[in-house]
């Protein structure tokens, strides 16, 4: 009975092997070029959905300034119209006409001309000129601040992958000293050297190993998928870390990080401009009292054959002037917009302190993540190193009969989990050093050929 047991679980298992074998080879990708962080991020510059629509937005502010100048350019226009009319003219109660042209009569005309405006003095316009300065100095912003996050999106995007790419091998690893595992349990239990107990063990491990890599090889899938939203292409093999990389202690404390982002961070400097719109805008608004100066000519010509009086005209004007206007009373629309202009203002002050808030909470969240990981990275090596030597222990005791293959499964599970959470710990340690310099506002892609530098580049033959 036992031995027909053994038979059915070498033959499950065989079968286990080859479907998870064959679905892990359809999965990952076969070895090419491989391509590095500044390539992907390279990738990203010409491909990225998100950066392309804050480069089109910032094109298109850049217009503001042209419309701003043409608020105090001459304004000129060109009317031009013709037309056919046709009369019935009755006199009532009257004797003869004096001039003789009562009846129906049927004439045609045209006229045109042409009006010129100089403003002299607009409060208003000179205001708008500095207000759409101001938008492009935002729109600038915006799209830098849209570079410096899609560096720190495509640095999480990558390592993302090659947390998913170790996961994969570790559990390939583990499946190895698994079935080692299982054949010599099956061994000793065919020699009476051990119980059904072993064989059965090593089975239940590696079923939920198996599991585990259904679950790791979806893991890596969505993790490629999520480099191709940005650059647009699903990437082949990807240049890992090297494993010898040091997590070096940050020279800077948080409050001098405090302050770099203090004065660097974008979306604190975003919202100084709104700030600073704000204050132009009340300047607007109560430039509505002002009077306004402009300059105007005119020249028209206008043509009749006839009409209801019986004789035509050939009329040309021409006209050269100034033209004063003093506003004396709006309904009070112009101080209704003066108050809202001077909320509005508060408003965007109190979002420049929920920036500055939300920065300083950024920059501390980072710093300390930043800091654990280079914690994490010596603690975790030293932990592979402990659990490698466990191992090996446990292996001996087990060879010798004093540790069960129990022990020696827990101990290749511990081994496995600690390498793992070792190679984590140094993606988190590279993440996190983009992500602190993005919250402080001084990440740029140099930071990125200092983090290339850390990975294993094989380009191939």
């Amino acid at each position: 009975m036992s031995k027909k047991l053994i038979f059915t679980a070498v033959v499950i298992f065989s079968a286990v092997v080859f479907a998870v074998e064959g679905y892990a080879a359809e999965a990952l990708p076969i070895q090419d070029k491989q391509q590095s962080l500044l390539d992907t991020y390279q990738q990203a510059l010409s491909h990225d959905s998100t950066l392309a629509s804050a480069l089109s937005a910032n094109q298109s502010a850049q217009e503001l300034i042209e419309q701003g100048k043409a608020l105090y350019r001459p304004s000129v226009n060109f009317s031009a119209g013709v037309n056919a009319t046709q009369t019935d003219v009755r006199y009532l109660n009257t004797g003869p006409t004096p001039f003789g042209f009562s009846g129906k009569s049927n004439f045609e005309g045209y006229n045109y001309g042409i009006n010129a405006t100089q403003p002299i003095f607009r409060k208003q316009n000179l205001v708008q000129m500095d207000q759409a300065k101001t938008q492009v100095s935002q729109a600038d912003k915006q799209l830098a601040l849209s570079q410096q996050q899609l560096i720190a999106r495509t640095t999480q995007a990558y390592f993302d992958v090659l947390l998913a790419q170790d996961k994969i091998d570790l559990i390939n690893a583990q499946k190895t000293a698994i079935l080692t595992q299982f054949d010599q349990a099956k061994a000793n239990f065919d020699v009476g050297t051990s119980t059904i107990t072993d064989v059965n063990e090593a089975q239940a491990r590696y079923d939920l190993i198996v599991a585990q890599e259904i679950a790791a090889i979806n893991e890596y899938q969505v993790a490629r998928y999520s480099i191709q939203a940005i650059t647009g292409e699903v990437p082949k093999s990807l240049a890992t870390v090297k494993a010898d990389i040091k997590a070096h202690n940050l020279e800077q404390n948080m409050e001098q990080w405090l302050e770099v982002a203090a004065q660097n961070n974008l979306n604190i400097q975003i919202q100084q401009d709104t700030v600073k719109f704000s204050a132009q805008e009340i300047d607007r608004a109560k430039a509505g009292h002002l009077p306004t100066l402009d300059a105007v000519a005119s020249y028209n010509d206008t043509y009749s054959n006839g009409s209801s009086y019986g004789f035509g005209s050939d009329l040309k004007n021409g006209t050269i002037g100034l033209q004063l206007q003093i506003p004396l009373y709006q309904g009070g629309a112009t101080s209704s917009r003066v108050r809202q202009a001077v909320l509005n203002q508060q408003k965007a002050q109190d979002d420049v302190d929920i920036a500055r808030r939300q920065t300083a909470l950024e920059t501390q969240r980072a710093y300390l993540n930043l800091n654990t990981s280079i914690a994490q990275v010596k603690a975790y090596e030293q932990a592979l190193v402990s659990s490698q030597s466990q191992l090996d222990s446990t292996k001996l005791g087990y060879e010798v009969g004093v540790r069960t293959s129990v022990d020696v499964l827990n101990a290749q599970q511990q081994f496995f989990s600690a390498k793992r959470d070792l190679l984590q710990s140094r993606y988190n340690y590279l993440v996190n050093i983009i992500r602190l310099k993005a919250a402080s506002g001084v990440v740029a892609e140099v930071d990125l050929v200092d983090i290339n530098q850390q990975l294993v580049l094989n380009y191939g033959n």
